[in-house]
């Protein structure tokens, strides 16, 4: 099978510079990022929410190249996490979904065209379908912020989809993606996954069918066959058990602060690794490990920071917070905070809900935690900073392995000695060092113990979708030796 002969990064273009108002409708506000942006202490000032004019337009099931109704015709509905309000209905797959989405999966592969093509064949059509995500970007976007909650600057940059297909393709690959980055996920998921000549069941979390469903449509247009992609959603418990998919628990992200690092530095890194996307994020960096000789001012400057950040409605640029998923996100991230209160941790800032409509948290942050308290060893997965002091190297990393988790960590420090101590001897999969959130295309992504199987992007995500075959025959007249 011929190699793809360029891998170039592609959907990680951001809008953020050049995103008209065309998708918003006029009258409240002439564009994007006219309203004004306040901080979460003058919550009772959130404006009207900018109403998209885009519409959820793909909410059936995608089998065999349709847009079909589920077995059962059941909808379920999507909420608007700003206002609680139903955005769209869509339709709720169950088991005999799943059934007629992998056997039109099966036929697209024992029987279409799309695993016998060439690698450079797949490619022509994956880079249109790339050049189509780029002329959709605004409307994929507006769906992302609408459905998720996350500020539109940031739902505006989204994936990688060019990759490189080896070997032979595995058949039927069962795909599940999380409702914090559903389309980027798409991208991690279904681009190997077709490049390498599969085919693809792909089920989108409750919470955000919308994006899934559009880029989908963008495949078959950019000539994917009928069968090769099928999107079915509907909820965890009625779909999830049917899908033989490697599920990944990622959890506990631990970013470390050295006594020799610039601290005004560490301090807008450390906020970044945890706030970013409403904290909603698996590489939320939730634990701050700050050395005590320099515990108390950054302490001091991060909830001087939290303080600052803008919160408000996502469609509005300059935004830095949305509001969270929704009902059930709320609740539990405001049961944590409960617990960090109650079980000593001192509430710094924050804490407390935004408005009284929407799903929107004030950014908090505590000190005097220690790694019993729940909010130290428990996924919160929102808005919640925890700074946690030590000692010396040994201490912290001692301290820092004891959890079942190990996705990523981050390390900002001056000195080369002491990152190189740290990146050996944390037990995770990544680790930034004075940096947070870099992803490129060809680095692998994934981590140790609880924290998954395998590796998401470069090279190592391949093996995901490709078997080795052996192919051994013997030689006559062998003329070069």
């Amino acid at each position: 099978m011929a190699a793809v002969s360029r891998i170039p990064s592609l959907l990680s273009r951001s809008l953020a510079s050049s995103t008209s108002s065309s998708l918003f409708s006029k009258g409240r506000v002439g564009g994007v990022g006219r309203s004004v942006v306040c901080s979460y202490t003058t919550a009772a000032a959130l404006e009207k929410p900018i109403t998209p004019s885009v519409k959820g337009s793909y909410t059936k099931l995608l089998i065999n190249g349709d847009y079909v109704v589920s077995a059962s015709g059941k909808t379920f509905p999507t909420y608007d996490p700003r206002t609680g309000d139903v955005i769209a209905h869509v339709a709720e797959g169950d088991a005999e979904d799943i059934n007629r989405a992998v056997s039109a999966a099966r036929k697209a592969f024992d029987e279409g065209p799309w695993p016998k093509m060439t690698a450079y064949e797949r490619s022509r059509v994956l880079f249109k379908f790339a050049d189509l995500i780029d002329q959709h970007t605004e409307e994929l976007a507006t769906l992302e912020t609408w459905d998720n909650g996350k500020p539109f600057e940031q739902a505006a940059k989204v994936g990688q989809i060019r990759f490189m297909a080896l070997h032979e393709p595995i058949g039927v690959a069962g795909q599940i993606i999380p409702w914090n980055f559903p389309l980027l996920m798409f991208a991690w998921k279904v681009a190997p996954a077709l490049a390498c000549g599969n085919t693809v069941v792909l089920k989108t979390e409750e919470q955000t069918p919308l994006s899934a469903l559009y880029a989908a449509n963008l495949l078959h247009e950019a000539g994917v066959p009928a069968g090769v992609v099928n999107v079915v959603s509907g909820y965890g418990p009625t779909l999830e058990l049917l899908l033989p998919v490697i599920c990944k628990s990622i959890r506990k992200i631990t970013f470390y602060r050295c006594k020799d690092a610039d601290v005004d530095k560490a301090v807008e890194l450390a906020h970044f690794a945890l706030f970013f996307n409403q904290g909603q994020c698996c590489c939320a960096g939730s634990r701050t490990y700050v050395h005590e000789s320099v515990y108390d001012e950054f302490l001091e400057k991060a909830k001087a920071r939290a303080l600052k950040r803008s919160i408000g409605d996502p469609f509005v640029a300059g935004i830095e917070q949305g509001p969270q998923i929704d009902s059930e996100q709320f609740e539990k991230i405001m049961k944590f905070i409960r617990s960090g209160v109650e079980s000593g941790a001192t509430l710094e800032t924050g804490g407390e809900r935004i408005g009284d409509k929407g799903y929107y948290i004030q950014p908090t942050v505590f000190s005097n935690v220690n790694e019993k308290m729940l909010i130290a060893k428990d996924e919160i997965f929102g808005p919640v900073q925890s700074i946690l002091k030590f000692k010396d190297i040994n201490e912290v990393i001692q301290r820092a392995n004891t959890t079942s988790y190990g996705l990523a960590a981050g390390v900002f420090t001056q000195v080369i000695d002491t990152a190189n101590t740290l990146t050996r001897a944390l037990k995770v999969g990544k680790v930034w060092v004075n940096c947070y959130d870099v992803f490129d295309a060809a680095i692998p992504f994934g981590g140790y113990k609880m924290c998954g199987q395998g590796r998401e992007k470069g090279i190592h995500c391949l093996s995901n979708y490709l078997q080795v075959k052996a192919v051994v025959t013997p030689l006559k007249d062998l003329a070069w030796i």
